[in-house]
């Protein structure tokens, strides 16, 4: 990760910090603890303003981002007990192909071989679902298996993030 840094004469001081290809964050912090943040998606093109913080909140959300109320655990260098196994849970998009199928029609385990232990359906848990269960848009399936299966499973399921 890159962050430049600029002072802004009369203003204060401009943080810019790469999140990924040619995106940018732009934080612009006042001389009087205003943050104004901004996002740059293109190196050629004005910034778009996203929102500004005063220094109280912004002080806050810092402390929520820097991880000080929950520390996530970051999957990809953490160990687990069940050897190369994760459990993760995958939100079923709507335009996913899973929607309307059966766990059995799916034949997940055999096909990506990942299995799905449970599935949070609205306020309802179905634990150890059958292969009968269909899955729908909105569902949550809580799935187990290796990280690279896990990968390609969440591309088949999560379809419209992109």
């Amino acid at each position: 990760m890159t962050v430049y840094e600029t002072d802004v004469p009369g203003v204060g001081k401009k943080f810019e910090v790469e999140i990924g290809g040619d995106e940018r964050l732009v934080v612009l912090l006042h001389h009087d603890g205003k943050r104004e943040i901004f996002r740059k998606s293109d190196p050629d093109a004005d910034a778009e303003r996203l929102f500004t913080l005063n220094g109280r909140l912004a002080r806050e959300v810092g402390a929520i981002l820097q991880g000080a109320y929950f520390q996530p655990v970051e999957t990809d260098e953490v160990e687990v007990p069940l050897g190369d196994a994760l459990i993760e849970w995958l939100d079923v998009a709507e335009d996913s192909e899973l929607v309307g199928q059966t766990l059995g029609d799916a034949n997940l385990r055999q096909r990506m071989g990942v299995s799905i232990i449970a599935i949070q359906r609205g306020s309802e848990p179905v634990p150890n679902p059958g292969p009968e269960e269909t899955i729908t848009a909105g569902d949550t399936l809580i799935t187990l298996g290796a990280r690279e299966e896990l990968a390609e499973f969440e591309s088949l399921v999560e379809l419209d993030d992109s």
